[in-house]
């Protein structure tokens, strides 16, 4: 029987390499026992506003990229605060991304939703370090 540290996690990216990669670093670690991908953050918002309220499948733990078209990272936050359902802490987001740009970081930083910046790209050793 394997053991998760988390029950599900979700990954948040537009592009499909930096998904596959990422979701193998999730499986071969077994990080999440259920593991969604979903490359659109509107339709990621509709996902976590639907399992909080029906209670399932609501992700522990959320990977998300800054940088999508449609919406990016900073606007799925922001839809995510209007959950009024969301409780504080219920989810971890962990930004996922490759930007540097101080402006973010400090957006980050200030963000009491996010649990932490990670550059990318994910590793095993930075799955360790959360």
């Amino acid at each position: 029987m394997q053991v998760y540290k988390h029950k599900t996690a979700l990954l948040i990216d537009d592009s499909y390499i930096d998904n596959l990669i990422n979701q193998k670093i999730l499986q071969s670690d077994n990080y999440a026992e259920n593991i969604k991908v979903i490359d659109y953050p509107k339709i990621a918002i509709q996902f976590v506003k639907e399992s909080i309220i029906s209670g399932k499948n609501t992700p522990d733990v959320i990977f998300l990229d800054l940088r999508m078209p449609e919406m990016n990272g900073f606007e799925f936050l922001k839809a995510l605060e209007s959950i009024p359902e969301l409780k504080p802490d219920q989810i971890k987001i962990y930004v996922l991304s490759s930007s540097l740009d101080p402006s973010d970081l400090r957006k980050i930083k200030a963000n009491k939703l996010v649990a932490k910046f990670i550059g990318k790209p994910l590793t095993r050793q930075m799955l360790c370090d959360i």
